[in-house]
């Protein structure tokens, strides 16, 4: 079912028919700030309908009726009742729940209230991010379709430039949503660039793409895993540069673009391959946050470097024992093509150093199957050098519902995985036990040359899906780190 969303700063007013879904912890729905939105003529029921449900820990419960109102108009109530239990490393929005008792919840009518009850106003965007995923925002189904319209409402009312601010967010996630969800037959490298491209026009942002005969040989990282396939690799550099602010450093996001990971010459089996149409979705959430942060009025010099290739199997596919020469001048020797992620992100991140004068640095990827051990489906593991930025990607997290948790920053004990004997590095660990996702991070940072600034490294294969569909995080991680 087809469905828009549109964030109104006012208080919601019934309509002759309505469908009206309120999302809160139990104490929230009974406040007065909410009963008072009730359609009248329910308001001695709302209790009752409350009472029926019991939320539990972790994903809420709801509850709905459909009954008569004053002046006999028919109207649907549905009370999506958020879980009470909130530990130190979860997020006190209760995003997870949001989206998931939307998701089963909303009903099929053609238009349908939500009426968000925060807790906190600082938790709009989270909501805003949490309601956007409840609804997928791809599908080639065929058929007839009905359309739905979703109006979102906050409890209490909040400032009107929040509420533009959350909406940009809800709508960057859907978008990020929408790309992850393409087949690699219609988000192929070049359709991906063009996506950036309509970024880029609907934000007034430069871009360069070096692509075909513009990005250097010397990129050995994006040729070595993109020239196989029959669409080229791209390095994709979105700049967002206000006016008076040209002379300062600059925030550099730079996100994984693998639209399709056969795994290369390392093929994935049958079971594991189906889904790695997602493998992009680092790309997807750092372009995509880009346009929702232009949009919000960020004041300062911002870039999105994607990396953007298909790790196909070909005659030109890179071999294992093959050596790349990457941008950052080392070598590396190729001793797993299925770890294809880390070479393109390593020859971004060294683009970046040398073109965008970065005095912070993001790199996001689904880069290790280890996080999911490490960290689990709800958090992204994160590896950064700069203790300060670590801490505030935990609370970013916590506060746009898009969990994070540090792992290991550790050079020292992580170099030794890739040492060759005949390169500078190898690109997967000789030992698997030892953290891979601290060491994949490290191999990262082994390509950020004489680069001194902060460094964050974000791992979410986990988060990038729930329930097997994209879930359009990172968007709501970066906005609240940097707006």
């Amino acid at each position: 079912m087809p469905t828009t969303l549109h964030f109104d700063a006012a208080a919601p007013s019934p309509p002759q028919t309505a469908t009206f879904v309120f999302v809160g912890r139990r104490d929230r729905l009974l406040h007065a700030d909410v009963t008072t939105l009730l359609p009248p003529g329910t308001a001695a029921i709302w209790d009752r309908l409350l009472s029926c449900v019991t939320p539990g820990d972790e994903g809420g419960a709801a509850s709905t009726l459909t009954t008569p109102t004053t002046g006999d108009r028919l109207v649907r109530l549905v009370a999506c009742v958020l879980p009470e239990a909130c530990s130190r490393h979860n997020t006190p929005t209760r995003a997870h729940a949001i989206t998931d008792l939307l998701s089963k919840h909303t009903p099929s009518e053609p238009e349908v209230t939500v009426v968000l009850a925060l807790d906190d106003p600082r938790h709009a965007l989270a909501a805003a991010c949490a309601t956007a995923r409840a609804y997928p925002s791809f599908s080639q189904k065929t058929g007839p379709t009905k359309d739905r319209a979703v109006t979102v409402h906050f409890v209490p009312l909040i400032d009107p430039v929040a509420v533009q601010n959350a909406s940009y967010a809800a709508s960057a996630v859907r978008e990020a949503m929408r790309w992850v969800e393409m087949p690699p037959n219609l988000l192929h490298t070049d359709a991906f660039v063009d996506e950036a491209r309509a970024v880029a026009s609907r934000v007034g942002a430069s871009i360069e793409v070096l692509m075909r005969d513009t990005l250097p040989l010397a990129y050995g990282g994006m040729w070595g895993v993109g020239r196989a396939a029959a669409h080229p690799p791209a390095i994709v550099v979105l700049s967002h540069l206000p006016e008076g602010t040209e002379t300062e450093g600059s925030v550099c996001w730079v996100g994984k673009g693998i639209v399709y990971d056969t795994g290369g010459l390392s093929l994935k089996g049958k079971a594991d391959m189906p889904g790695m149409k997602r493998d992009m979705g680092g790309a997807a959430a750092v372009l995509a946050a880009f346009e929702a942060a232009v949009r919000c009025g960020y004041a300062h010099p911002l870039h999105a470097v994607l990396c953007i290739a298909e790790n196909a199997v070909g005659p030109e596919a890179t071999r294992n024992d093959d050596i790349l020469t990457m941008r950052s001048g080392k070598t590396v020797e190729v001793n797993n093509t299925d770890a294809e992620g880390r070479l393109v992100l390593a020859d971004g991140l060294a683009h970046a150093i040398a073109h965008l004068r970065p005095t912070c640095l993001v790199d996001m990827a689904t880069l290790t199957g280890a996080q999911l051990v490490s960290t689990g489906r709800r958090h992204a593991a994160i590896v950064c050098n700069d203790e300060a930025l670590e801490l505030l990607c935990v609370e970013a997290g916590k506060l746009s519902g898009d969990l994070a948790f540090p792992l290991p920053y550790c050079p020292e004990f992580f170099r030794g995985e890739f040492k060759s004997d005949v390169a500078d590095l190898k690109n997967s660990v000789k030992d698997r036990m030892n953290a891979q996702s601290s060491a994949a991070g490290q191999f990262i940072a082994e390509h950020l040359g004489d680069y001194q600034g902060p460094w964050l490294h974000i791992d979410m294969a986990g988060p990038g899906e729930v329930d097997g569909r994209a879930s359009g995080y990172g968007v709501g991680l970066l906005l609240s780190l940097f707006l």
